[in-house]
């Protein structure tokens, strides 16, 4: 690991002043689940120079509740989110996200914003430098992905064009299903952003003087049915193969609203905006909810070795409604 300097930041202008002076050269830690051993690998092309502790904000470490939504600080651990009476109570897709990343002590460490803005998972981009040096893909400025004619069991089946690794994000699945919106404060002052929009084919839209400060999750309907399942070889640690999320509203049987979004498949969550065309107005037999499913899968254009990846997302979909 290279030598870099280190503060605590009190404050998030505290933060937002020392991103800007430090023009992309400086780094937050939260959990450091991620970026230690982005920073141990020494995959990043241009190192560090600033680490900014942002654990000493504590009043971004919240979960509270009003009237229409809920409101999550970006630095609330994941424990927290499945120890929290209010998630399960109403937002019990978060609670079902958050047991499925990782290990206990990940969960213990992890925050809300570092699993939004974690870095891909990508094997090629995660390279490190010291065997052999990194390897300079798309996303560190190269012209090229080694992905597209190597091994890319793993890497995205939509949406894809230069890049094809995915959002490794699971709480970006369950946040798009539920509508959330993301509080970002920079040099500019502070925005929101839907976490549908909040990714991007190479990263996230943060600029390099801006952070996450909080979650927003409008209340679902009190009568609608949630439910989250992530495929993975090993379930206690590994990052997802495929997910799927839904949100589905029924009166007197019928589907009156449908939310279906798929995780691990693209640079972003996905949503599946056919399939939930189509389910509405309908009764969710086993006929409709399977052409549901083929439905969110219609736009796949699978690589040479992840085409399973498109049979698993379809068999989630199908398990995710047909579970709600």
């Amino acid at each position: 690991m290279k030598a870099f300097a280190h503060m605590n930041a009190c404050s998030v202008e505290e933060v937002i002043q020392l991103l800007a002076k430090y023009q992309g050269k400086a780094k937050l830690n939260a959990g450091g689940t991620d970026l230690l051993g982005v920073l141990k690998d020494r995959i990043l092309p241009d190192y560090p120079e600033l680490i900014i502790n942002i654990k000493t904000i504590t009043q971004l470490n919240s979960i509270e509740e009003n009237d229409e939504e809920l409101r999550i600080g970006a630095l609330t651990p994941l424990i927290n989110i499945i120890a929290s009476p209010l998630v399960e109570k109403t937002y019990s897709i978060l609670k079902e996200a958050a047991v499925t990343v990782a290990s206990p002590q990940i969960r213990n460490m992890a925050t809300m914003g570092g699993n939004l803005c974690q870095d891909t998972r990508c094997w090629y981009y995660r390279y490190p430098d010291e065997i052999g040096g990194m390897i300079k893909c798309f996303r560190k400025g190269g012209k090229t992905c080694p992905a597209v004619n190597g091994e890319n069991r793993y890497h995205a089946i939509m949406e894809a064009g230069k890049c094809f690794a995915v959002c490794p994000s699971d709480m970006a699945v369950v946040l798009t299903v539920l509508g959330a919106t993301l509080t970002i404060a920079g040099g500019g002052g502070t925005r929101d952003i839907s976490v549908e929009e909040f990714f991007t084919p190479m990263g996230n839209v943060l600029a390099p003087d801006e952070m996450i400060t909080m979650i927003n999750i409008p209340k679902p309907s009190p009568v609608a049915s949630q439910n989250f399942l992530k495929f993975t070889l090993r379930k206690p640690i590994d990052f997802a193969i495929v997910s799927a999320a839904s949100l589905i509203t029924r009166d007197k049987g019928i589907c009156i609203d449908a939310r279906v979004i798929l995780g691990a498949v693209a640079s972003k969550p996905i949503r599946a905006i056919e399939a939930e065309e189509y389910l509405r107005g309908k009764e969710l037999s086993e006929e409709v909810i399977a052409e549901g499913a083929r439905l969110a899968l219609v736009g796949a254009k699978p690589l040479s070795k992840n085409a399973y990846k498109v049979e698993i997302a379809k068999t989630l979909v199908k398990r995710a409604v047909a579970g709600c």
